[in-house]
């Protein structure tokens, strides 16, 4: 029980209400919508490859790249927008746009009349828009949690939204199986397909598209429900009001004068967003190249609920990671104070990585890799409820453009690790084809596997050198040192 909510028993007032749970209810909501939209495509990945005519994943780092480049480039403009118009307007816009482009994605490749709606190309630039209207979410959900959340409730907001994504990014693998693939009743001594426990119910590309109309759902729900401060809703009584503006010096609205130049020149700001350029390069993977290596190089398949499992499993982990760093940080804030309760849970996050990365290239077998990926997975995202949290901490009024900037530049690393890892492992295919003498085009799949092996093991050795930088950020960012100074 806070200060605050002892103060008001003490009076005979009546308790808070619960109107900014509602609030959080729908940020975490958004977060899975956002994660199934996003992770989909990896899912999918399979069946993109043979329906596009392409080699392999290694054809889709485009795919990915542009994605993460668009929602990295577009960060701190929606951010912005946020803290000038409130999130209620631009989460709606934000929407709208990547539920479309969600949609579009399911058309690419059709064949109308014997010609096809697009090819690979194509496919790049719809989800350079998908990323486009991503970008900007979190920072406005962050926003709108600054509004809502007094301090020492926005570690576990941040991590009960994180936790969701995570959760619903882990469980896209499991929903695409059941949806798409179906699950077959294999032959006890041929092994064949003979008829289904399960059968698939939705062509992939109309999964997209279902995909697409779920978020259009959301925006009627939270148009109707959402407003921007508390002191816009009437169902927020005075108990509450005091509560959520417990943090005073920091409730102020955003505005439009924005002091660029303090943002630019502060250190702490650079070292969050090293950080997480740093935090996503590895964790891209999970949501992009993943899948189609658990299928490829463990034979792992696709219609297995088991392997649908293993692919989401550094998600299902994270979601775990995220809760519980969230809790902790808020814990550790209240205990030693903002700047080492903040950064000490960054610090051991990113160092256990490391380790989980350094095991990666070594695991015999998917059972192993899975839980060596998966606490990766894990440890990563135990920083997450503080990262955000010091977005809020340092960023104050300008808590959406700081969280944009944040994001952006984390996304820039998204955007330089799939395409990075997406040359490795082509260069590592093409190396292996020329020592046997042939192209890749003729390879056969046990080849191209055993050609992609190699650049997959120096990918995660990649993965672990860039946690190292992670580590030495968190050791310079100090939560307690607002990037604008005093200003109010």
């Amino acid at each position: 029980m806070t200060r605050i909510q002892s103060d008001l028993k003490e009076a005979g007032a009546s308790p808070p209400t619960r109107v900014r749970y509602g609030v959080l209810a729908f940020a975490a909501s958004l977060s899975m919508v956002t994660y199934l939209d996003r992770v989909c495509i990896s899912s999918g990945q399979s069946a993109i490859i043979h329906d596009l005519g392409l080699q392999s994943e290694a054809d889709l780092k485009w795919v990915f790249a542009l994605f993460a480049l668009a929602y990295s480039l577009f960060e701190v403009p929606s951010g912005w927008l946020g803290d000038v118009l409130g999130p209620r307007k631009v989460l709606i816009r934000i929407v709208l746009w990547w539920s479309f482009f969600t949609a579009l994605t399911g058309v690419i490749g059709m064949r109308v009349g014997g010609v096809m709606l697009g090819g690979l190309v194509t496919l790049a630039v719809v989800r350079f828009l998908f990323g486009m209207g991503e970008a900007g979410a979190y920072p406005n959900i962050t926003r709108a949690l600054h509004n809502w959340f007094p301090l020492h409730e926005r570690g576990l907001a941040q991590g009960t939204v994180w936790m969701s994504a995570r959760l619903m990014g882990g469980l896209t693998p499991l929903v695409w199986t059941l949806l798409v693939e179906g699950i077959p009743q294999h032959d006890s001594v041929s092994g064949e397909i003979v008829g289904w426990h399960l059968a698939p119910m939705l062509h992939w590309r109309a999964t997209f598209w279902l995909f697409g109309a779920l978020g259009i759902f959301w925006c009627v729900l939270f148009a109707l429900w959402f407003r921007n401060r508390p002191e816009e809703k009437s169902s927020v009584n005075a108990a509450e009001m005091s509560l959520i503006r417990s943090s005073a010096a920091e409730s102020e609205a955003g505005h439009a004068r924005v002091p660029w130049l303090k943002l630019a020149k502060s250190g702490n700001l650079w070292a969050l967003c090293i950080m997480y350029f740093c935090q996503a390069y590895g964790w891209y993977f999970y949501i992009t190249y993943l899948p189609r290596f658990l299928e490829e190089q463990y034979g792992v398949a696709r219609t297995s609920l088991l392997g649908a499992v293993y692919k989401g499993g550094p998600l299902w982990m994270g979601a775990i990671g995220c809760l519980v760093g969230g809790f902790v940080t808020d814990r550790l804030v209240r205990k030693i104070g903002r700047r080492l309760g903040r950064k000490s849970i960054g610090v051991f996050g990113h160092a256990a990585c490391i380790v989980c990365f350094l095991l990666c290239p070594f695991m015999p077998s998917a059972l192993t890799f899975f839980l060596a990926i998966s606490f990766a997975g894990f440890f990563a995202d135990l920083t997450m409820g503080s990262s955000w949290a010091v977005c809020q901490d340092i960023g104050r009024r300008y808590a959406a453009i700081v969280a944009g900037c944040m994001n952006m530049i984390g996304n820039f690393g998204g955007f330089v690790a799939t395409a990075m890892s997406g040359w490795v492992l082509q260069l590592a295919l093409t190396a292996h084809a020329d020592g046997l003498n042939a192209s890749v085009e003729q390879l056969d799949v046990a080849q191209k596997t055993a050609g992609l092996m190699t650049g997959y093991q120096i990918n995660f050795l990649v993965f672990a050198a860039v946690y190292v930088i992670g580590v030495i950020c968190w050791l310079r960012i100090d939560a307690s040192r607002p990037v604008a100074g005093d200003d109010k």
